[in-house]
């Protein structure tokens, strides 16, 4: 049957981080900010299959808690800074963080996807 070898996930998953097509590495996954593309334009594989719904929200949800969460804990063993400042500083670190990192986990999870043919890929 054609189309049955086997998927680099590693490869299709740094695709996906970079942003880009799992398939040929070279078109747009997403349009927008987090919505996925119907297809690529430059293989034309069909990327509306991709189903990842709240895995790549609480994966990066865990990689901006491990940043920050340590970070807390180095500025209070150097200094005694302002309570106030240090949460509103840390507040705005974890959203830049959070919307910085959560598009190319999506893309990690589509690439992920694709390499192992779910969801009709």
């Amino acid at each position: 049957m054609q189309g049955d070898e086997e998927r680099d996930a590693k490869s299709a998953m740094l695709r996906g981080l970079r942003l880009r097509c799992p398939s040929c590495g070279r078109g747009r996954l997403l349009s927008g900010y987090l919505k996925v593309k119907d297809s690529c334009a430059c293989c034309g594989q069909a990327l509306h299959h991709a189903s990842v719904d709240d895995g790549p929200a609480y994966f990066t949800l865990m990689v901006v808690a491990a940043i920050i969460f340590p970070l807390f804990g180095v500025i209070y063993a150097v200094g005694e800074p302002e309570p106030i400042w240090v949460a509103l500083s840390m507040m705005v670190l974890a959203t830049v963080l959070a919307l910085l990192i959560l598009p190319r986990v999506k893309g990690v999870f589509i690439g992920l996807q694709w390499a192992k043919r779910l969801f009709g890929f």
